[in-house]
């Protein structure tokens, strides 16, 4: 179920809630809202509402972590890929096809990441042809001198270091906020809002309000499912700093 889908319906439920307490406010006789009933709602209400802050603090926690995680090692991945090809041209002519191999294979990795995203099932990790094709060259290079000895080591240690940023995004790739948790949420912020309306007389400010404090609580759920999703969506990570990561090679 898409994010926006998921928003709609809490705006619903928690609105629609808010509208079934106005029901049964005039529905109820003023012997079922007396005062000692009023009290045991507002106890019980106030202690729902703390948990869902709480609840709602956390998820907003752990998908802005989620998020930042995910953004940082796309990041990593972007600065080995500048390192490797730096140390390729160090290594010298040798290397020059390397460095061509190196530029064909970020635009599949990139496609390949942002597709893992976009999946409803976990699938097994396949590494692209490209990124196999690269690495099978480095490891046939021949050094000629200790720098290019030195050199070789330090490329094979970024390779592993690339390879390791790339595992951690494809483990995280099918993260996602469970199921059970969301709905009792939703439920309980749905539960609040019959008890806000219980306690008020129909009237177009109230409406409003009601209307208003629905739409906050649907933007709240649906920035938590985008954040929890940063490779689709509103607020998707941009691929443009990996994929021009490295310029055209010159004549």
């Amino acid at each position: 179920m898409s994010s926006l889908l998921i928003s709609l319906v809490t705006f619903g439920l928690v609105f629609g809630g808010a509208l079934l307490g106005m029901y049964f406010r005039n529905v109820l006789s003023e012997h079922h809202l007396r005062d000692d009933v009023r009290d045991v709602i507002k106890l019980s209400t106030g202690l729902i509402g703390t948990m869902a802050a709480l609840v709602l603090g956390l998820l907003i926690a752990s998908a802005k972590s989620s998020y930042d995680a995910k953004s940082t090692e796309i990041k990593q991945i972007t600065a080995n890929i500048i390192l490797l090809d730096l140390e390729l041209e160090q290594y010298g002519a040798d290397a020059q096809n390397l460095r061509m191999v190196l530029r064909k294979a970020i635009p599949p990795l990139i496609d390949q990441i942002w597709s893992e995203g976009d999946r409803a099932k976990f699938s097994p990790f396949m590494a692209t042809v490209e990124a196999a094709e690269f690495i099978n060259k480095l490891r046939q290079l021949q050094p000629n001198n200790d720098s290019q000895r030195a050199l070789k080591a330090q490329l094979l240690s970024a390779v592993a270091d690339l390879s390791k940023a790339r595992l951690s995004l494809f483990t995280q790739s099918n993260d996602a906020i469970p199921a059970p948790f969301l709905v009792i949420l939703i439920l309980w912020l749905a539960v609040i809002f019959v008890s806000f309306g219980l306690f008020v007389r129909p009237n177009r400010i109230a409406l409003v309000t009601f209307f208003i404090g629905g739409l906050s609580v649907a933007s709240a759920i649906f920035l938590i499912l985008e954040m929890n999703q940063p490779f689709t969506g509103l607020m998707q990570i941009s691929s443009e700093g990996p994929r021009h990561a490295l310029g055209p090679l010159g004549p």
